[in-house]
């Protein structure tokens, strides 16, 4: 049976660059798993600023670089569902801020993977896994009803 993954992008990045975590993320995101992986809008910008910083600093070079982006932004037209950043999700994130110990777009983050969990649980499907290598992301994730994964804890 599929599965519905919603990654942050602390652990999406884990995807295109080695970190803890990495291999776990991309046996998640393998094709051949038939997994769903739901990303919200915002998390293509974040993702490229990691890749960004990551060439700042040395890690990897401008080739790798580019081609890291260009491989994110295929990714993002093909292999994942991608939640709208609208004013319910940034209504819902402003709650969560104040319920929890969250920075802004981490309660971005969560928010989105929220509603696009709804329509998971009115279909009477299982509800989608939340993966963030944060931990006071994944907490306030399990605090709101949503299993949650920390990559940095399958090296």
């Amino acid at each position: 049976m599929s599965i519905f993954f919603f990654l942050d992008s602390s652990a999406l990045t884990k995807r295109y660059l080695q970190e803890t975590g990495s291999g776990w993320v991309s046996a998640l995101t393998d094709s051949a798993t038939g997994n769903f992986m739901v990303v919200a809008e915002i998390t293509r910008v974040e993702v490229a600023a990691a890749l960004a910083a990551r060439h700042r600093a040395g890690a990897i070079t401008r080739n790798e670089r580019d081609d890291l982006v260009s491989l994110v932004l295929r990714h993002f037209d093909k292999e994942y569902r991608i939640v709208a950043i609208e004013p319910r999700v940034t209504s819902r994130a402003v709650v969560l801020t104040q319920r929890h110990r969250l920075r802004g777009y981490d309660a971005v983050q969560l928010a989105a993977a929220l509603l696009a969990n709804e329509p998971l649980i009115a279909a009477g499907l299982p509800a989608l896994t939340f993966v963030a290598a944060d931990d006071d992301l994944v907490a306030a994730a399990r605090a709101e009803g949503l299993p949650a994964e920390n990559p940095n804890r399958h090296p």
